[in-house]
This record gives structure tokens, sequence and C-alpha cells, in this order.
């Protein structure tokens, strides 16, 4: 097994804003494979990167990750540039006579960049889904209404984290733009045909064509494809997204905690369903007894089995590459003088 990849299964969260004894304590388990900050992880860049370094102690080859897209999900704000939503990039670009391309592209290298600074692996981005102006929790988060348009700039955006040495993670496959649910606290069902579905694709494709490193399917239940939340699916990950569409990244589920990822409650089941769906890296996190619940599950079904080789190479592709950041800091400080202007 590589030695120099982080190979466990699982992202789990931290309590607070320093390590505890119990954070350490699983964060040395070979079957965690990295840490999702959230914003009550964060009271400055100095607090951060003394955590980031003390995770680095205990585990150095563990990923670290944070939903930092821009608007309304950046978990990271004072200290860091407050980077607009990706719906709202194109308007910025007009008032201010900017490409929107170019600009879609530079704010992706700039959150990359200074996530890099402090020593991340990833963001959660980009958002691959189109707004049909029907789910609130995507709206402004997309970059357009159309696939073609979501398209270009998603696939922008991931260019520009690229250039900062950022793997990207395209969401929520196969698309989550249609369904009005809010899957955080509710079951959501798209009725759609496969014919229907067929433009969610698209951004998806071009992404996988761009090389994009992972994908997070959604938890949404496509009616055309599986009675199963696309998270647990076998159809939906092996066949779709693998199978046709080629994909040979890492696939990462959302939070399993969410309503939407299961009507079955018990955290061992959602574990086992989405590692026998397809889903290289699994994220649990809110909640302490489910992640060594979690853990223990993982545990039944044999941790050689869980760090195997293919694995570790799929999981690998998302830790940073190396960049000269001291190169890349008169680029940076164009681009944040260019959104904050």
């Amino acid at each position: 097994m590589p030695n120099n990849l982080s190979c466990g299964p699982l992202l789990i969260d931290i309590e607070g804003t320093r390590l505890s004894q119990e954070d350490m304590k699983r964060l040395s388990d070979p079957l965690v494979g990295g840490v999702i900050f959230f914003a009550r992880n964060y009271e400055g860049r100095g607090q951060l990167s003394d955590v980031v370094k003390a995770i680095r102690d205990v585990r150095e080859d563990l990923l670290l990750c944070v939903d930092q897209e821009g608007g309304r999900v950046q978990r990271f704000r004072e200290g860091f540039t407050r980077l607009p939503a990706a719906g709202d990039i194109a308007s910025i670009a007009e008032a201010k006579g900017l490409d929107k391309q170019q600009l879609v592209h530079d704010v992706g290298f700039l959150m990359a960049y200074e996530l890099r600074e402090i020593g991340f692996d990833f963001s959660f981005a980009p958002v691959a889904d189109i707004d049909y102006g029907r789910n609130t929790v995507i709206g402004r988060r997309a970059y357009g209404t159309t696939p073609l348009e979501v398209s270009r700039l998603a696939g922008c955006f991931y260019a520009g984290m690229k250039s900062a040495g950022m793997a990207g993670v395209a969401k929520h496959f196969p698309g989550h733009g249609y369904v009005n649910e809010d899957t955080h606290v509710e079951t959501a069902v798209d009725r759609r045909s496969a014919e229907e579905l067929e433009q969610d694709l698209e951004p998806f494709k071009a992404l996988i064509g761009q090389g994009v490193e992972a994908v997070m399917p959604a938890h949404v239940v496509y009616q055309a494809f599986d009675s199963l939340p696309a998270v647990q699916s076998k159809v939906i990950i092996e066949t779709l997204l693998r199978g046709r569409l080629g994909f040979e990244g890492c696939v990462i589920s959302d939070d399993l905690g969410m309503t939407g990822a299961s009507e079955d409650v018990s955290v061992s089941s959602r574990v086992e369903a989405s590692i026998k769906a397809g889903c290289d890296l699994i994220m649990t996190c809110n909640n302490s007894e489910a992640i060594d619940e979690a853990l223990e599950t993982l545990r039944g079904q044999g941790v050689e089995k869980l760090l195997s080789e293919e694995l570790c190479r799929r999981r690998g592709l998302l830790k940073a590459r190396p960049v000269d950041l001291t190169a890349l800091k008169p680029l940076a400080e164009k681009v944040r003088a260019l959104i904050l202007g």
C-alpha cells in the first residue's frame, strides 16, 4: 500500500477550534481518511493554521477539506476573501466590464489558493447542478440555468482550482437542481424520465472530460434509474457514472447523517449501503457517536478490502498538488482586488 496516500474511507469532523483527545484518537484510526471543517472550527487564519498543523502531526497523510464554494456556502470568512456565489459571478463580470469565463476561473483559483496557503487539500466544488428555479438549497450556488452555461462555467471554476494545485469535486450527481426538497431535512424524489435527466448529466460529462478528480452523488432518488438515493445506488454510481460516463476517479458521499441519504436512520446500514454502491469516501459528521458507529461498521467489512491499492489511488487523487504559492501570490492579489474593488 502506498504510504504517502490517505487511504481510509471515512471523512469526519472535529469538535471545535482545537483538537481534543477524542479527536486525536479518531484521527489515528487507519479507516479515517480525512477531516471536513465547518465554520465552528474557525476563529482566524492563525488558529486554523495551528489546528491544521496539529492534525498533520497526528497523521500527515489525512485529507483536509471544506465547503468553500462562495456566497452563502463559505465556511471560512473573516481573513479570507468573501467570494461571490456562482450564480452572481456573471452579473459582477458584466458590471465591471470583465470576461465572465475568466472571472469564474479566477474566483476558482483564488478560493483554492487561499485554502492551499493554510494547508488544505480540497474544497467540495464546483457545483454542477442546473438552476431550474425550483430548489432554494441549490439556487444561486448553480452557475446557470442551462446545461451549456453550467458546463462552461463550472469547467472554468474547476480549471482555476486546478491552477492552484487543488482537485475538484463535481456535485451533486446526477443533478440536484430540479427537486424542491432540502435533502438535509427531507427525502427528495426526482420523477423525471431518463430522457429528461439527460441534460443534467451534461455538466458532469464536461467536468469528467476535463479530468475532475471526484464526484459527489446526490441524496436524491431518481426514479428513472433506481428506487434508492444516488448515494446508495449501484446503478447510478457503477452503471451510469463509472460505466456509461467512464469516470475513474473518487466517489465521495455527502454527509450520511442527512435525511435524504436514506429512509433507514441506522448509521451502519447507510455506511454499508454507500460502500456497496461504490462510494470510495463516505462522510459522517456533526455526531461523534455516529462517527464511532461508522468506524465499527467499516471494521466489520474488512480493513484490507477497504484499503486496497485501487481505493488508495482514487482517494489519493484528492491530495493537493505541489505548486509554488509564492509565485502565484501576485495573481491572487490581483484577483482579490478585482473581486473586492
